[in-house]
């Protein structure tokens, strides 16, 4: 198919490369550079959101957050009437309702996990929308960047909003609870690493594993997987739509906020372990 893709940052970039195997692929980035290696890999390089999806098939969009969906695509009405939007972006429940209302054709497929499954294909993807074809169409597209158990199509776009938003608060919070956890190991004179090993018999594990080498140094948190801005928009988005507090995804808030202030935003989230006694 002749698929027009928006948005290659980190995600973006993962994604559209499995699609260089069986499609044509027109990329498009507002910083060109960024896309220069799908160029390399046999992608066109658009010089516009409009050119990009000129003659599109299918139209993938990956930016950063809902406002940039609403000025890049429906500021702009950017899709072709008929077209199916693909949209990876994470944004909050009611963003896709409007989305969804605004483009008939709108199929809302975020993703779950990090660059490393996003490479090995083994991420998670809810896949939805109400239209039962654009959903086969958008699953059998997803197919290639995606764990086959994990492949989960549901009934709105909606809903697989919100399917997004559960993932991501159990990062928040269980991040929150790794930190918590350092400083309350490190009151006793614990070394960081006997720590983590402590948490290894824990509910904090699954964290402890995914950031343990950023904590003890073998990683660095830049470029790193995903980044504090993209987590803290992730988690006030989660706010936005809860109708009760969620104290958790606060205090994660602000460590990310206390991170975003020492100039880390763009560095990966485990900084808010790495850099915890530097604030």
């Amino acid at each position: 198919m002749k698929i027009a893709f928006l948005g290659t940052g980190r995600m973006g970039t993962e994604l559209a490369r499995h699609l260089l195997k069986n499609h044509e692929l027109t990329v498009w980035n507002r910083t060109a550079e960024r896309a220069q290696p799908l160029v390399e890999s046999g992608a066109t390089l658009a010089d516009s959101p409009t050119a990009a999806v000129e003659g599109a098939e299918v139209i993938i969009t990956s930016l950063f957050g809902p406002d940039d969906i609403r000025e890049r695509v429906i500021d702009a009405n950017l899709i072709p009437e008929g077209v199916t939007w693909i949209d990876t972006t994470t944004v909050s429940p009611d963003a896709a309702r409007e989305f969804a209302a605004a483009v008939d054709s709108y199929v809302h497929a975020p993703v779950v996990g990090s660059l490393g499954p996003a490479r090995e294909g083994k991420l998670g993807v809810y896949v939805g929308t109400p239209d039962d074809d654009r959903r086969e169409l958008a699953m059998t597209i997803a197919e290639p960047w995606a764990d086959e158990n994990k492949l989960i199509g549901v009934e709105s776009a909606a809903t697989a909003a919100i399917g997004k938003l559960l993932a991501n608060l159990a990062l928040a919070v269980t991040a929150e609870g790794v930190l918590e956890a350092l400083h309350l190991g490190e009151s006793e004179g614990l070394d960081s690493e006997v720590i983590l090993e402590m948490l290894d018999i824990t509910g904090l594990a699954f964290m402890k594993n995914m950031k343990g080498p950023f904590i003890t140094g073998e990683r660095n948190t830049t470029p790193g997987d995903f980044t504090v801005d993209a987590l803290c928009k992730d988690a006030k988005l989660m706010e936005m739509t809860a109708n009760k507090p969620l104290p958790a995804v606060a205090a994660a808030i602000e460590r990310f906020e206390e991170q975003q202030a020492m100039g880390h935003g763009d560095q990966d989230f485990s900084s808010i372990f790495v850099f915890r006694n530097k604030g």
